[in-house]
């Protein structure tokens, strides 16, 4: 039925960019930002370019060319959508996400921001589903209802899991400060209120919505901590602190050379819970602990797969890095060369992981596809230590330049800047300035603004290389490994 819905093209409830950006500028939020209040962080040059790569996912929604990736159907309407705001409902599905995240990595060259709340929607789609089976709850219709009002007016959502924490020897109920966890401090008969905060949260000034959710498995004593709800980004008592990164001051001055990559980036927030509303509509998980674990590991499944987007990061990485060696006269070098195919081959093997634990999801209640848990964590720990090797070899092949460059302000001084582009030039044919802006590329991706999406949020984001393991070992059956040594040793018989 939706195939036919789709060739008489009803009408798409998807935002132009333009149109992205203007609803951003109409939130009223309180942001702070190198100690000041910020009252118009669409138009900051710290927070533009991060806007800029949102915007992305929905430039790309608007061509044809990427209609396939970037837009789904939407189980509940029928209409087309955004695949940001969609519930995966095939393989083909999980398929597709990877491609997605993939193809806005090699667009922006950094973090497009929308994959947590991607995953936080289809995560929440089975949770929701599964404490109503058990308890009888409606959540699961509220979240149907509020999936709608996202996938129709084409949201950003923000999947807020990570909690300060405090002392992580300490569950939250023992803690001496019961904020560090967010947790709700009143009900009333129109809803709840919660306190506490929200930290490393992407894209979160680019953002519609914030969906929390908990950020571990919850034992009794923690129910006041297990809550998940959605509430607009600018509700009541939100506060957002913008979060520092490597050279992020670059992007306040005058040359964009210097900034390696001018137009896009990503950014992280801290964001402050000051006794939030939210109404019963927008509540998703209620005091339901034992279904704590069940959201986040959902959840980090499916934000594992979604790190496809460092191999995108590393398509940009590796074509800069031939580029450089190229323009240095090196690319004909044996070990160059060699170097290179190393960085394909660790790109590709990343991407290997995404497909694969896409291709081998299954269906899942209520009809939501869920990627494969092993192979989700398996890609993931690759991914903790994959770009890091891409990196080294960049750096390696890009020389001591790359650190050591003189700013764009002496390369356009009448006096300094002759000696710069005579003294930094490499092969005759080209210009300096292309060589500098290809280091400082290289530099943006490996230590600068972009090394937080490629590099740190590599190691730490969808949690920690310790939490992928753990689940590795719990999902990797060892024992039914050790019967099949067993059997073909003839240990055991051929029938246990």
């Amino acid at each position: 039925m939706y195939i036919n819905l789709l060739e008489r093209r009803l009408p798409m409830p998807l935002k132009t960019p333009a149109e992205y950006i203007e609803s951003i500028k109409a939130l009223k939020r309180t942001v702070y930002l190198f100690g000041q209040k910020i009252d118009n962080t669409v138009d900051n040059p710290i927070i533009k370019p991060s806007l800029n790569a949102v915007a992305m996912t929905y430039a790309l929604a608007q061509k044809e060319e990427y209609r396939d990736i970037m837009t789904a159907t939407s189980h509940i309407t029928g209409n087309v959508i955004n695949r940001f705001t969609h519930i995966h409902q095939s393989i083909d599905d999980l398929v597709k996400k990877s491609k997605m995240g993939r193809l806005l990595g090699a667009k922006t060259g950094c973090c497009f921001q929308r994959c947590v709340g991607m995953d936080a929607l289809n995560a929440l789609s089975m949770t929701t589903y599964a404490i109503d089976q058990k308890y009888g709850t409606q959540y699961y219709q509220r979240f149907l209802k509020y999936l709608q009002y996202v996938q129709d007016n084409d949201l950003v959502c923000d999947g807020a899991m990570t909690d300060p924490k405090g002392d992580r020897s300490l569950p939250p109920h023992k803690q001496e400060d019961p904020d560090l966890y967010l947790h709700v401090v009143k009900e009333t008969k129109d809803g709840i209120i919660v306190r506490g905060a929200k930290a490393h949260q992407t894209g979160a000034l680019n953002s519609h919505e914030v969906i929390v959710m908990p950020t571990i498995a919850m034992r009794p004593e923690d129910r006041d901590w297990a809550v998940s709800f959605a509430v607009p980004a600018d509700a009541e008592g939100i506060i957002y602190i913008y979060g520092r990164q490597s050279c992020d001051t670059r992007k306040l001055e005058k040359y964009s050379i210097d900034q390696g990559n001018a137009l896009f980036g990503g950014h992280e927030a801290l964001i402050v819970f000051d006794d939030v509303f939210v109404p019963w509509d927008r509540v998703f998980m209620y005091k339901e602990y034992d279904f704590a674990g069940h959201l986040v590991e959902r959840f980090a499944s499916y934000h594992r797969q979604s790190y496809a987007c460092k191999v995108g990061v590393g398509d940009v990485l590796i074509g800069a890095t031939q580029t450089i060696a190229e323009y240095n006269g090196i690319d004909k070098a044996s070990h160059v060369k060699d170097k290179i195919i190393e960085m394909i081959h660790l790109n590709e093997t990343l991407y290997c992981g995404c497909i694969a634990c896409a291709t081998e999801g299954k269906r899942e209640e209520p009809g939501t596809y869920m990627v494969n848990t092993l192979l989700a964590n398996v890609h993931k720990q690759n991914i903790t230590r994959f770009p890091y090797e891409i990196a080294r070899l960049a750096q390696d092949i890009a020389g001591g330049a790359l650190v050591t460059l003189p700013s764009a302000d002496d390369l356009n001084h009448p006096e300094a800047g002759k000696w710069i582009k005579k003294y930094f030039k490499a092969k005759s044919d080209i210009p300096t300035e292309h060589r500098i802006r290809i280091l400082r590329l290289i530099e943006n991706i490996t230590m600068g603004t972009a090394a937080v999406g490629y590099l740190t949020e590599s190691m730490h984001g969808a949690g920690s290389p310790q939490a992928q393991r753990i689940m590795i070992a719990r999902e990797s059956n060892v024992k039914e490994k050790q019967k099949t040594a067993q059997r073909l040793a003839q240990v055991i018989s051929s029938d246990e």
